[in-house]
């Protein structure tokens, strides 16, 4: 008898479950919370940034509820394949390689990259000045995949964090010499706060398509039906005025690009 109520339950568990995860009414995204000021967490817990208000400004047009589902950037590709979520939004360039695993909808934004180390140094992002120095990049990142492609052949360590918060702690403790990020979040998310001060952006942004370029959404290849959706939302929201509202909040300037 237990076991056959156990049993029972379990099955309305997983039903109550399955009917959430292919709710029409919910769009599940995927965020790593730790990438000021495109997605961080609150003091109260709640996710805030670009990224997080663009979603929502989207969800809003589709008239769907969103889910902000947190996991960390180098196991984006494979929870989304495993159906954790429905889609990717997290400050993800749609490079070629990733377009092999997924699918992206249209641009959001323009994303290039860019170096940090102590203000005044000489250092540049090129492996020549960067020889015997050793670089911090988001594991799972296009800045991860160039620095190994580019740099560590020609005795530069390349070490690999599970967030960018993580970086900033070792560069201020000068346990890396420098930090390889996208050029926005490293001037909002470090050198204009408190702790990123003594720091500079060194060298000029990095524009090499596999570190610069698109930032978009990502999605489960097939999946038409919602990047057709999504591709809409975005082209209704910049025509509404919607989009320019909320990158004013944090940008003073196009980020969109040309």
């Amino acid at each position: 008898m237990k076991k056959a109520i156990y049993s029972t339950l379990c099955a309305l568990t997983m039903a109550s479950f399955a009917a959430h995860a292919q709710d029409p009414q919910t769009l599940r995204f995927g965020v790593d919370p730790s990438y000021p000021p495109f997605e961080s967490k609150a003091p109260d817990g709640s996710y805030v940034g670009f990224d997080i208000d663009l979603g929502n400004a989207l969800c809003a047009q589709l008239h769907k509820k969103c889910v902000w589902i947190e996991q960390n950037f180098d196991g984006m590709i494979p929870a989304l394949k495993a159906r954790k979520f429905d889609a990717i939004l997290s400050a993800m360039s749609a490079t070629p390689t990733r377009r092999q695993q997924i699918d992206f909808s249209d641009r959001l934004y323009m994303s290039s990259s860019a170096l940090i180390a102590v203000a005044g140094s000489s250092l540049q992002p090129t492996a020549q000045a960067l020889q015997g120095k050793r670089v911090g990049v988001v594991q799972g990142s296009t800045q991860e995949s160039y620095a190994n492609a580019e740099w560590a052949p020609k005795n530069v360590t390349v070490v690999a964090y599970q967030t960018q918060d993580q970086i900033y702690q070792d560069l201020v403790t000068h346990r890396i010499d420098a930090a390889f990020q996208a050029a926005v979040q490293a001037d909002f998310g470090f050198l204009k706060t408190p702790r990123g001060a003594g720091f500079a952006l060194v060298g000029k942004p990095v524009s090499d398509s596999r570190v610069a370029g698109d930032v978009a959404i990502g999605l489960r290849k097939g999946d038409t039906a919602l990047e057709t959706q999504i591709n809409q939302s975005i082209v209704a929201i910049r025509q509404d005025g919607v989009y320019q509202k909320v990158a004013a909040k944090y940008f003073n300037f196009n980020i969109f690009g040309d």
